[in-house]
């Protein structure tokens, strides 16, 4: 354990200390949300996003020591455990290596070498791989070695047989394979081609029909389109290793003055038959792992975002499903995203149809003083953004709309989740009451759908699905707690990631709710079924009560420190009635270290009761940038060069950001245009959501593309 909390140390840069006071927390069944909130005087405060990284890292780490015990193990039962062996394989530090040293201990199916040395011949292979005879010698002490029964009939075949136990003993030594594989990923290169008659089915990896790069740097993005055209089918791709530079590597760990002729051979034989496979197979799998962590972790980071972007709150909200043939459904929400009403319009129908469309879409707008209408971007957006803001000039309420994202709302409407909470509304209308939703509140829609399906990742279906899945949940986790949720107007779907709830609790909240009513207090908490001490510990921080019986309940201060809070406030000579009422003047000349002290908490959570304080009910979200409304329509062929735009980052990717200016395509900016100065990522200037001013470099009408760049 002492090495996992110093090697944790040192790859996090943090104190031993640290990190064994978190790895306490974690194995204790603290959720992360709440180690980062709540305990930050006993990590260190340590953020979520850190403190995740850790226990990912812990997790293989404790991988590794398992692994080595296991080997170790394995091998002592075998008998052949050196005390050196021993120490070699304590010291090293990922289970590649670990797998390298026991290589030659481990159990094979039936192989040439295998097969050989049940004939008896590993003797004279050793005497080979000595070369202390001369070939004469050899040839002598290879007829020694001729048995009919044994089905050895001829020097060659001793020879050959003796050749397969040297190319394997070669093959599963572990200082060659580790000095191979790193000659190979130095200075090896990754070549694709595409396999004949598939060039025309997949032109959009025409890049790749005929492509070559350094193994050390290539691209994420790349390996992930390169291992997707190969499981098309449509690439066939290969590792190009320094094979001469490898062999005489080998020859020089080998061969000694006069080598036998035999020898040669088999170190050639060793590394084309056995190593170079399996090194290729291994430098594959740590490029698909490299990349798939990269893609998984920009997905998570573009998620967070999504979830993150401020709420249009108290605004009255028209939901608009575009669509041809089966018309455009429309939802209007209330302020509180109740739904108020709901129609079918097809403005896409000839002149009756589309007056029709006009006069009940705008009967809507003008009955329930529609503040923000949100249209989604599929099939037939762009016919419908035309439609809506040609409408808005007729009427005299004060109407903007906003293009949204609608991945994932179909998929909603026809969930069981979506038939729960919307029973006697037509599936297809449900749709356009998610697209309402996620405009007036984000994060409390888009939990409701699988956050593959969200729309905001890179090659997200081509990555270990397994992993994905862990780390979005996190992401969700972390964005809902961050947030904080109001316990007696959320959804099942929203609570379920609330810190300590599970689906089941989060149902049994709501049995509650139904039942006894609105929760007056946190205490209340206790009462529901399944949500013991433990539970109550992690969540209650997180859950608000906004017309409860304590306002502190509407805040992120947690219960326990309730009592450090009513001694600071009537240290302070200060009502609870105040608290919001002054902001800043409240806490105004605060001595942190000595408030602190006399209320025996740490400075850190001290400063986070403060702010929280200082306006209960707060929403971290009302800070971030707004998405940019319209009230009129662009199209793509009317866009020009040198022509600036204000636009939306919608996808952050490795090789630049998807920026929607207003045209139904996303037109791209590619890293070197995001800014005049060096920069490894996009993430280092740019975030989903932001609001940019971009410039037009060129546009592409026959291929719908749009380049564009921020250095104006």
């Amino acid at each position: 354990m002492e090495y996992i909390i110093n090697q944790l140390a040192k790859d996090f840069s943090i104190r031993p200390q640290q990190v064994a006071d978190t790895i306490n927390l974690i194995d204790g069944g603290n959720t992360i949300p709440f180690i980062a909130r709540y305990r930050k005087e006993v990590t260190g405060d340590l953020s979520d996003a850190l403190l995740r990284d850790l226990d990912v890292h812990l997790t293989y780490l404790r991988k590794l020591e398992k692994r080595k015990e296991e080997v170790c193990n394995s091998i002592e039962e075998q008998g052949k455990l050196t005390p050196e062996l021993s120490a070699a394989i304590i010291k090293v530090k990922t289970l590649q290596e670990v797998e390298d040293l026991y290589l030659p201990y481990k159990q094979k199916k039936k192989t040439r070498a295998s097969v050989a040395r049940e004939k008896g011949l590993e003797p004279f292979a050793i005497q080979i791989l000595e070369q202390k005879l001369t070939e004469s010698e050899l040839a002598e002490a290879a007829n020694k070695y001729i048995d009919e029964e044994k089905e050895i009939n001829s020097i060659d075949e001793v020879f050959q047989y003796a050749m397969d136990i040297i190319a394997e003993i070669i093959s599963d030594n572990g200082t060659y394979r580790g000095v191979i594989r790193k000659r190979t990923y130095e200075k090896g290169q990754i070549r694709s081609t595409v396999v004949k008659g598939k060039e025309e089915e997949n032109s959009e990896l025409e890049m790749y029909f005929d492509h070559t790069e350094a193994i050390k740097t290539i691209k994420d993005h790349r390996i992930l389109a390169i291992n997707r055209g190969e499981k098309k089918k449509a690439l066939s791709v290969k590792i190009l290793a320094p094979v001469e530079e490898i062999e005489e590597y080998l020859k020089k760990e080998l061969v000694q003055d006069q080598p036998s002729e035999y020898l040669l051979k088999t170190i050639i034989d060793s590394y084309s038959r056995l190593i170079a496979p399996a090194i290729e197979r291994e430098i594959r799998t740590a490029l698909k792992e490299r990349a798939e962590e990269g893609a998984i972790k920009m997905f998570a980071l573009n998620l967070k975002k999504l979830l993150l972007q401020p709420p249009f709150k108290d605004k009255v909200t028209m939901g608009f499903d575009p669509a041809f043939r089966t018309g455009c459904k429309i939802a209007v929400l209330d302020k509180a995203g109740k739904v108020l009403d709901y129609a079918t319009i097809y403005p896409t129908f000839g002149k009756g149809q589309i007056e029709k469309a006009e006069r009940e879409f705008l009967g809507l707008i003008e009955r329930h003083q529609v503040d923000i209408i949100a249209i989604g971007n599929g099939t037939a957006s762009r016919e419908s953004e035309q439609f809506v803001a040609e409408a808005i000039k007729k009427t005299s309420v004060p109407v903007q709309y906003i293009v949204v994202n609608e991945a994932g709302a179909s998929v909603y409407s026809a969930s069981e989740l979506g038939t729960e909470e919307y029973p006697d509304i037509n599936v297809s209308i449900r749709g356009a009451i998610s697209i309402g939703g996620r405009l007036q509140d984000p994060l409390s829609e888009l939990v409701k759908i699988d956050p593959k399906h969200i729309g905001v990742g890179q090659y997200q279906h081509d990555v270990n699905q397994k992993e994905l899945e862990r780390v979005l949940e996190a992401t969700v986790e972390d964005a809902v707690n961050n947030v904080g949720v109001n316990v007696n107007r959320a959804s099942v779907s929203l609570l379920r990631y609330v810190a300590g709830v599970n689906k089941t609790i989060a149902k049994n909240i709501l049995d509650y709710r139904d039942t006894v009513g609105s929760l007056k207090n946190r205490k209340e908490l206790l009462k529901i079924k399944g949500l013991g001490a433990k539970a109550f510990e992690q969540c209650a921080g997180f859950l608000r009560i906004d017309d409860g019986d304590n306002v502190l309940d509407n805040t992120g201060v947690h219960p326990e420190t309730y009592k450090s809070v009513e001694k600071m406030l009537k240290l302070k000579g200060l009502q609870k009635e105040q608290l919001g009422k002054k902001d800043q003047e409240l806490f105004k000349d605060m001595n942190y270290s000595e408030m602190a002290n006399q209320l025996e908490i740490g400075v850190p959570t001290l400063r986070d009761i403060v702010k929280e304080l200082q306006k209960p009910g707060r929403d971290p979200r009302e800070n971030a940038p707004k998405p940019h409304l319209r009230s009129d329509v662009l199209s793509m062929e009317d866009l020009e060069v040198d022509m600036e735009l204000i636009g939306t980052i919608r996808n952050v990717i490795d090789f630049g950001a998807f920026v929607d200016i207003g045209v139904h395509q996303d037109g791209l900016v590619h890293i070197s245009q995001i800014t005049d100065r060096y920069i490894h990522h996009p993430t280092e200037v740019l975030s989903l959501g932001d609001v940019v001013t971009v410039k037009v470099l060129a546009v592409d009408l026959k291929r719908k593309r749009i380049s564009l760049t921020m250095i104006i």
